[in-house]
């Protein structure tokens, strides 16, 4: 989707962040008058607030300098917006606009794969996670048989019952309803 026009108007901030300027989205919406294209941000406003967001993390009211006619600045507000208020303005759109209709399917496909990308990430800390954990209970198990530890299930158990309140691997496996591993 490099051609997209939404991609072509996105912006990242010195975060590396993206964000889109309500403006230039006005203009790739086909709205001719940005006053009716507040209203549309108002109503992806009360369907971000109705979601349970928090509406500032996804709309950022701010003032933006462009040139006038004489060569000068003057200052207009614009709002910047998340991906997920961009998603939200175009549902809420004029769906007889083509535009719109390619903006809902461009935003919903993106999100989808934002999605992906962010399960694949927490698959990949949780899969480096264990095997950190093995590395550390082996060098344990090591150091506990160097210190005359005769019973490792009794000495992991301990160690069980001190991170979860007096609980045992047995309690834990039965409160979280965890089936039992396969050896």
């Amino acid at each position: 989707m490099k051609d997209n026009q939404f991609e072509t108007i996105k912006k990242r901030d010195n975060n590396g962040l993206e964000y889109w300027s309500s403006r230039k989205l006005c203009d790739v919406l086909e709205y001719s008058d940005y006053r009716k294209f507040l209203n549309v941000i108002d109503k992806a406003k009360i369907a971000c607030e109705n979601s349970g967001e928090v509406i500032h993390n996804h709309f950022v009211h701010t003032d933006e300098m462009v040139k006038i006619g004489s060569g000068a600045e003057r200052s207009i507000d614009t709002v910047y917006l998340s991906r997920y208020a961009c998603y939200l303005i175009v549902q809420n759109s004029d769906p007889t606009k083509v535009v719109v209709a390619k903006g809902q399917t461009y935003f919903a496909i993106q999100t989808r794969r934002q999605e992906k990308t962010d399960n694949l990430i927490e698959d990949n800390n949780r899969i480096f996670l264990r095997e950190e954990m093995k590395k550390h209970n082996t060098s344990l198990m090591q150091t506990a048989s160097m210190a005359g530890v005769e019973s490792f299930a009794i000495f992991q158990n301990a160690g069980y019952k001190g991170l979860y309140g007096g609980r045992t691997m047995q309690d834990i496996h039965t409160k979280k309803k965890l089936k039992k591993l396969k050896k």
